[in-house]
């Protein structure tokens, strides 16, 4: 079997978050052998919340990490607190139902409110969470018909009181840009700093005498006995049960090879400018929420202290890529043209991990092995309210997932053609994009 050499902790993504960070949390790489009730790979929100919450069932989990704790899209993501998913909820209702519509409702507000819960409970400061909401912003008449539409169907079918529309006076003074027909408020969830997040929850976890082996790579598992034992070049560790938590970065380590071909890794970039105090742009997006595109290739914006934040999809290739930035820097300063003469300080990018039906997925392999994947972009709320789902399901609990729960785990045929595939159907986004639909 060939081995992955990974990044090593010496290597930092060059991010404003890193930037911004509180002190790290130190934790050790395994050494020798180990035994626990449950092993976790993946030290991201879901890993991480998984073994909070076994803990509270009496168990002893340990969570295993590649690399450092916040280098993976924990620690990259632009940080918006959100329970939506990628697919609407009308559209779950006329495809499976209203009462499962209803319940992946429930289940994205629940996951908004555990972060604040998170937050409170393990005392995580520097995350600075803020529930302020988010705006959709529509680029055409015809986007803004659909969100017009949808703010109804969710106040009437779902009795959601915290979805309303703007208009395009009104969508213009809070965000600085002329460039949209209107918009629509969502008053649930809000900005986190996501870095400091995650690494506030493994403190939090250290505390409790959890024990976090960073930079440990998982060369293999195997069964053993009644559990499973998983190997690494420095020891091994004998658990009872598994959890895999690497979501779209599950090709480090043929550990996993079992969920990679379930998800297609998306290269998200973001910006972020200077300090905006005393520039053109100081007055822009001031009421601190997170701001989207209802464009299909979406560009999204929010605040971090006194910089904006930019960011998109479309960086294809396997590293950061300057073309993409610069196309970045391009789209933000046509949305915003305060910014023409503001410095753009950190250019960063990470992986998305998307899925066939826009969902995340989590279930059991087998009776040894629980999964949880593909979170679409939308996963500081639900990667980490997922948690504690994944240590229901490891203590035998059924709890009700709606459409998140898959068995068998479905895979993508023709994986090896993930990429150019990929880059086909966004090309064809950006031509309906460009074409107004």
């Amino acid at each position: 079997m060939k081995v992955m050499v990974l990044p090593t902790s010496s290597v930092d993504i060059d991010s404003l978050w890193r930037a911004t960070s509180v002190a790290r949390p130190e934790f050790g790489s395994l050494s020798g052998d180990q035994s626990f009730d449950v092993a976790i790979i993946g030290g991201g929100y879901t890993g991480l919340c998984t073994a909070r919450y076994l803990v509270k069932a009496g168990l002893s989990p340990v969570v295993i990490e590649a690399n450092r704790i916040g280098w993976g899209a924990s620690g990259r993501n632009g940080g918006v607190v959100s329970g939506k998913f990628r697919v609407g909820f009308k559209d779950i209702a006329a495809r499976h139902g209203l009462d499962t519509a209803r319940r992946m409702h429930a289940l994205g507000l629940e996951a908004v409110d555990h972060v604040g819960q998170l937050v409170e409970e393990l005392g995580i400061a520097g995350a600075d969470y803020r529930p302020s909401g988010s705006l959709r912003c529509a680029h055409n008449a015809h986007t803004f018909e659909g969100l017009r539409s949808e703010a109804t169907w969710m106040r009437e079918a779902l009795g959601d009181t915290g979805v309303s529309i703007l208009s395009a006076g009104e969508v213009a003074a809070e965000t600085g840009s002329h460039g949209f027909t209107g918009g629509m408020l969502n008053t649930h969830g809000g900005v986190i700093h996501p870095l400091n997040f995650v690494l506030g929850m493994a403190a939090g976890l250290k505390a409790l005498g959890i024990v976090i082996h960073e930079n440990t790579t998982v060369i293999g598992v195997r069964r053993e006995g009644v559990g499973v034992v998983v190997e690494t070049p420095t020891g091994r560790i004998t658990a009872r049960q598994l959890v895999i938590a690497t979501n779209s970065y599950s090709d480090l380590t043929p550990a996993t090879a079992s969920v990679r071909t379930s998800i297609i890794p998306f290269r998200s970039a973001m910006i972020a400018t200077e300090p905006l105090a005393g520039t053109p742009g100081a007055g822009l997006l001031a009421s601190g929420r997170s701001y989207t595109e209802t464009r299909r290739m979406m560009r999204w914006f929010r605040k971090s202290g006194d910089r904006l934040l930019y960011g998109g999809r479309g960086a294809f290739g396997k590293s950061d890529s300057a073309s993409a930035f610069a196309a970045l820097e391009k789209a933000m300063v046509r949305q915003f043209p305060q910014l023409a003469s503001v410095r753009v300080t950190h250019r960063w990018s990470g992986l998305v991990a998307m899925t066939l039906d826009s969902l995340p997925h989590l279930g059991r392999l087998d009776d040894r092995v629980v999964y949880s994947v593909g979170y679409n972009g939308t996963g500081v709320a639900l990667a980490s309210g997922i948690g504690r789902h994944v240590a229901a399901l490891v203590t035998g609990g059924s709890p009700d997932l709606g459409l998140l729960t898959r068995q068998p785990l479905p895979h993508i045929p023709l994986y090896g053609l993930r990429e150019p595939a990929v880059r086909l159907v966004a090309g064809w986004y950006q031509f309906l994009d460009a074409i107004g639909r």
